[in-house]
């Protein structure tokens, strides 16, 4: 008997371009709208320049400026503006900085059941607590998609997380996230979809159903998604945005691929333990690790119904005398918020330090923690390093748990806490003001527009055709879970992102400080470069310079076990051809600085009727090294062409023309 339709297929279904529902097979959607932030999005906009299209052709598209806000030097200030020239130029919404963070604000302002969104941010899922189908890529596939380019990926399969019951006392959505990060893990779940259903959803509202989707990134997913429900209906409602409604869910005898059961009563509070969000473990366990810094907010835990909590917690108290706290609220809606209903003063009086809404202190820019301190945060990462201070121990925890260690000094399960959560609506009418929202030129003035250059806006990198033959070194050797923060710092070092030269002098700055300079010694003198990697190469975020950089430094090929998803992509866009070993135990057999060379690539890619099967050699060892990739037809032209850019420039990547002009003068 036919079984009925998830979710998930139903909005892909509703959206193909290219392929069908064949799970584990390349298909193409319309993307609807389409988000950028500003670590990602100068160089998704130079990318997009080189298309020659005169007007974004999605629903929707806005750009945000929510990463590198903190104006240290000339640097962020000229993106600034030259993503504000762009935006008013091609029929862009800007959000200022200022205005918050891209996925808070997009749930707020933009986000419609039903609908595509694809973001140059990993955690663009966070729209899947809007009931959309969001998912994050690198900034070159966004480029394509506002050119009506459709978005290429493997057709997932949909793993149903079951909801039931009702979450305790002091326990919430933020542990849910991470009950289920134990579950799975960070790696192994590349082409998955998250799929929430059962009664337990109904106990959620859109925030925190986004904080969930948020952190599905975490897990390698694709994206999450959750129904359009009556939560939906009233957020959507508060916002002024009630038109956007629609009721969507899965048919009741929908088929999937998985599923997996979560009572919400037996659920406890749960921290991530340095250095990966999949370290889980109860908070009762760790109690009594002394804490020197709390931060409270980034685009995992900054709406109002996270900071109102912390500040109930707080109230009429004062924080440990050797601890910081900070916090960042997710938007400019919910700061004004929180400080019309008395919650700001409650934290402000407790000895907390506020940050404008931004990303802040997730990505390393500003609060880094002291050397050696303990960081409990909100926020969806606590990789090595990504504070800004290499020996940090970040803990991910819940604004609950967040808050009581603010006050204790040490982490301690917030069930002990003495007095009862007083009930904070989830549906607190919001201040509204769009302000800071800057809406485009209509097309007959923005022909006029001169876009801001600054000294730090560089053009992409130019990309050659693949060879025939890669005759190199291997540059490095990594180990698993090899992140793009790894690959590509963030922090202060993301002020570069427009200037590749500049940026590249930091490829695999945490790792090895010296590889650049040893990178850019072998391809001047004219070698090919190799990276060699374990697991899940390419985790965290769609930072596509973790690819371009490396490609501008003369890398051709990574050799790895297993990739995720937008790592991948990111690679193939840019020309590096991702290679697996067929047995994994060749790994340990290969040095930094052994000679490979690798032939008949043109050859093998070129004939689609020949598997993707390479034999390596290794000179220096003196051994043959059978490896494989997985490309699809799609990507082995991209390949071929030295990129997506090169398929571009050669004429056989189609500007797709029917797509729907962009509405966002009219927003």
């Amino acid at each position: 008997m036919a079984m009925g339709s998830s979710l998930s297929r139903k909005i892909i279904e509703s959206h193909l371009v290219e392929g069908s529902w064949k799970p584990g097979e390349e298909i193409g959607i319309k993307i609807d709208q389409t988000l950028t932030q500003d670590a990602t999005g100068t160089m998704a906009y130079l990318e997009f320049e080189t298309l020659n299209i005169e007007r974004a052709r999605t629903e929707l598209s806005v750009s945000y400026i929510d990463h590198n806000t903190l104006q240290i030097g000339f640097e962020n200030a000229d993106d600034h503006a030259y993503l504000t020239s762009i935006a008013q130029k091609y029929g862009i919404l800007l959000s200022r900085a200022g205005n918050g963070i891209c996925h808070q604000v997009h749930l707020e302002r933009f986000g419609v059941p039903g609908k595509t969104l694809l973001g140059s941010d990993s955690h663009t899922p966070t729209s899947g607590g809007l009931s959309m189908l969001a998912i994050g890529a690198g900034g070159l596939d966004v480029a394509l998609a506002m050119a009506g380019e459709p978005f290429f990926f493997v057709c997932p399969h949909v793993v149903r997380i079951f909801l039931k019951g009702s979450l305790g006392k002091w326990v919430s959505a933020k542990d849910i996230a991470l009950k289920v990060l134990e579950i799975f893990g960070t790696k192994g779940n590349v082409g998955t979809i998250f799929e929430y259903t059962g009664p337990g959803i109904i106990t959620l509202s859109v925030p925190e159903r986004a904080t969930i989707a948020n952190m599905g990134a975490e897990c390698g997913v694709t994206t999450t998604i959750f129904p359009s429900d009556d939560q939906t209906k009233a957020f959507l409602d508060l916002q002024g945005r009630l038109e956007a409604y629609i009721p969507l869910s899965a048919d009741y005898d929908a088929a999937y691929d998985d599923s997996i059961e979560i009572d919400l009563d037996e659920l406890e509070p749960l921290a991530a333990v340095p250095h990966s969000p999949g370290n889980v473990k109860p908070v009762r366990e760790i109690e009594g690790i002394k804490v020197d810094q709390v931060c409270i907010g980034s685009c995992t835990n900054s709406s109002y119904r996270d900071l109102a909590i912390a500040a109930q917690i707080l109230k009429g108290k004062t924080i440990a005398p050797d601890l910081s706290l900070v916090v960042a609220p997710g938007s400019r809606q919910v700061l004004r918020s929180i400080a019309r209903d008395g919650y700001l003063d409650m934290l402000l009086a407790a000895g907390a330090r506020l940050v404008e809404p931004s990303c802040s202190f997730c990505i390393g820019n500003g609060h880094s923690p002291a050397s050696g301190a303990v960081s409990l945060r909100t926020s969806n990462r606590n990789f090595e390093g990504r504070s800004g201070t290499k020996d940090a121990q970040v803990y991910l925890v819940s604004p609950e748990t967040a808050a009581y260690a603010a006050l204790l000094g040490t982490i301690r399960d917030p069930r002990t806490l003495e007095i009862d959560p007083t009930s904070i609506s989830a549906h607190a009418r919001p201040l509204i003001d769009d302000n800071l929202i800057l809406k485009p030129l209509p097309a007959s003035l923005a022909a006029a527009i001169s876009i801001r250059r600054g000294p730090n806006i560089g053009v992409p990198p130019t990309l050659h055709p693949l060879s025939e033959r890669i005759d190199g070194l291997v540059a490095i050797k990594v180990g698993d879970k090899i992140t793009t923060d790894h690959i590509m710092p963030a922090g202060d070092r993301m002020k570069y992102r427009s200037n590749i030269p500049a940026y590249a002098h930091y490829v695999f700055e945490p790792i090895d400080p010296n590889f650049a300079v040893r990178a850019q010694a072998a391809r001047d003198n004219g070698d090919d470069l190799i990276i060699v990697a374990g697991s899940s190469y390419g985790q965290g975020s769609s930072r596509e310079h973790a690819a371009i950089c490396p490609a501008f430094l003369g890398v051709r090929a990574v050799l790895a076990k297993s990739f995720e998803r937008i790592h991948t992509a990111n690679l193939i866009n840019f020309g590096i051809l991702p290679l697996l070993f067929d047995d994994e135990t060749d790994y340990d057999k290969i040095q930094i600085g052994d000679r490979f060379q690798i032939e008949n690539l043109r050859w093998i890619i070129g004939n689609e009727q020949l598997p993707l099967n390479f034999i390596v050699k290794d000179i220096s060892q003196g051994i043959e090294i059978p490896v494989h990739s997985m490309l699809t037809p799609r990507q082995r032209k991209m390949l071929l062409a030295g990129g997506a850019l090169g398929l571009v420039s050669s004429g056989q990547f189609s500007i797709h023309s029917a797509s729907t002009p962009n509405l966002g003068a009219q927003a």
